[in-house]
């Protein structure tokens, strides 16, 4: 089984600050891209930004410059700082990874189970 679990979302005013992270544990021979998709009530899932095993980054134009996405591949895990945080960023933040459980498989898409992420003053 493979599980992705999210942590570090909470309610923070305006201007503020959040990192988010997300580590994937279970059977993974490997992991290809990484990344932080966002719900709002009422609306789609949305790409935040993304992350390549080998660093590159994409971020949706509504987040670039304020959010940094990382990762540590040796401990499986993805990160998103978010700075500059606008009550427009309120939504469930969604961890994804790409990963190959045996070397002979395909990659499959996970989800964590989403993390809140308020902004309000």
């Amino acid at each position: 089984q493979v599980q992705l679990v999210e942590s570090g979302g909470g309610l923070v005013q305006p201007g503020g600050s959040l990192k988010l992270s997300c580590a994937a544990s279970g059977r993974i021979f490997s992991i290809a891209a990484m990344g932080w998709y966002r719900q709002a009530p009422g609306k789609q899932r949305d790409l935040v930004a993304t992350i390549t095993s080998i660093g590159v980054t994409n971020y949706a134009d509504s987040v670039k410059g304020r959010f940094t996405i990382s990762r540590d591949n040796a401990k499986n895990t993805v990160y998103l700082q978010m700075n500059s945080l606008k009550p427009e960023d309120t939504a469930l933040y969604y961890c994804n990874a790409q990963i190959r459980r045996v070397i002979a498989d395909p990659a499959y898409n996970y989800w964590g189970q989403g993390t809140q992420v308020t902004v309000s003053s």
